[in-house]
């Protein structure tokens, strides 16, 4: 999937865009879990989530020339939208009817170019995929290995921080941060 040197560069392009994320031991939630609970703060990040590792990596490693478009309900258009105004690249985000306005409104505040279509996610991604056709704009899919390479930078962070942890919890969507964890965790010798 990707080596440590190259999750170590990864690490590199994130944090000339935002410092690491802190990760702290909460005693409360540990003595109600009855064990010793870290917290990795991603939400310290410019979107608030962990996708914007993503959008970083993606950005410099694909050497994008041209606009941008993807499908999404959230943390992956705002991930883009961030990225890609940094890198001064148009990116425009296709989500459901219905979709967060908070999300939405994050996205746009980015500077994504925001369409609305189909019920969900299943409807709004073969209409970006037509836009990317029609307007000649690269398609980022929800899942890609550059996404997955920036992402696990959080993972680098924190299993660097705290290497002695015994489980770690993460949500899953499409699998990006998962992956990414497993995949530092073997990396580092941890697993």
């Amino acid at each position: 999937m990707f080596s440590l040197a190259e999750l170590e560069a990864a690490a590199r392009v994130v944090h000339g865009a935002m410092p690491p994320t802190p990760q702290y031991a909460w005693p409360l939630l540990g003595e109600r879990a009855a064990c010793e609970v870290w917290v990795k703060h991603e939400n310290h990040t410019p979107t608030g989530a962990f996708k914007v590792r993503g959008g970083l990596v993606y950005f410099e490693r694909q050497r994008l020339s041209r606009g941008v478009i993807s499908a999404t309900r959230g943390n992956h258009g705002q991930s883009l939208a961030y990225a890609g105004r940094g890198a001064g690249i148009p990116v425009t985000i296709v989500v459901p009817h219905g979709n967060s306005v908070e999300k939405n409104a994050a996205m746009r505040a980015f500077g994504a170019e925001l369409i609305e279509h189909g019920r969900d996610f299943d409807e709004a991604r073969p209409e970006a995929e037509r836009l990317a056709r029609e307007r000649g704009l690269e398609m980022v899919p929800s899942f890609h290995r550059d996404l997955t390479l920036g992402v696990a930078t959080y993972a680098l962070e924190l299993l660097r921080a705290v290497p002695s942890l015994h489980t770690v919890y993460v949500p899953i969507g499409m699998g990006s941060g998962i992956c990414g964890l497993i995949r530092t965790r073997d990396l580092l010798g941890l697993g």
